[in-house]
């Protein structure tokens, strides 16, 4: 074999190994029915109320970050999961008086990330502790596993966002939360 042929045949295993755990994670997320589901989830869609990635987290914010034009990123929960990733959750808030449009900055500067649409894949987390830098991590085809194409955002409106990350080691417990054009903040990593 040579060494082309090698290197593909493991950046395709590599690709495939990615696309399946992400479909496993969907599959374990998702709420086919509600035969024996969540009782919470079924009382939230009887009583008409729509259903958000934060429902059952508490309701004081980690952080919040103050961004142009009035909006703010309040931050929920910072959660490590068993499958070395960790998934920052809040909610993305106008605060302002009028329309905003999502900055297209919060998607960062990278030309694969930009390629597919306004997101907020310019974040990153950085652990002191362990002097790394963590960035958004994205998929097979280079799209950034975190919230994208925002709507324009009406005075108040806020919408429920998520950011994930590979996770720090276990004995970092905080992490300083960055996104371009926000101030940054330190959250608390759970889990």
């Amino acid at each position: 074999m040579t060494i082309r042929f090698t290197t593909m045949a493991r950046r395709g295993m590599a690709a495939a190994a990615v696309v399946v755990s992400l479909a496993l994670g969907v599959a374990g997320c998702s709420s086919g029915n509600d035969k024996g589901g969540d009782p919470s989830a079924s009382a939230s869609r009887a009583s008409g109320s729509n259903p958000s990635a934060q429902e059952g987290q508490s309701e004081e914010p980690l952080a919040e970050l103050k961004g142009p034009d009035g909006l703010l990123l309040q931050v929920t929960s910072a959660e490590r999961d068993s499958g070395g990733f960790l998934t920052v959750s809040g909610n993305l808030k106008n605060d302002g008086s009028g329309t905003v449009n999502v900055p297209a900055q919060l998607s960062g500067n990278e030309t694969e990330i930009i390629r597919n649409g306004r997101s907020l894949g310019g974040a990153t987390l950085v652990d002191a502790k362990g002097k790394k830098r963590y960035y958004v991590l994205r998929d097979t085809e280079g799209r950034p596993l975190t919230t994208t194409n925002f709507p324009a955002m009406k005075a108040g409106e806020s919408i429920p966002v998520f950011m994930q990350f590979p996770a720090p080691p276990d004995s970092s417990t905080e992490v300083t939360f960055q996104l371009p054009q926000f101030a940054a903040a330190t959250i608390k990593i759970t889990g």
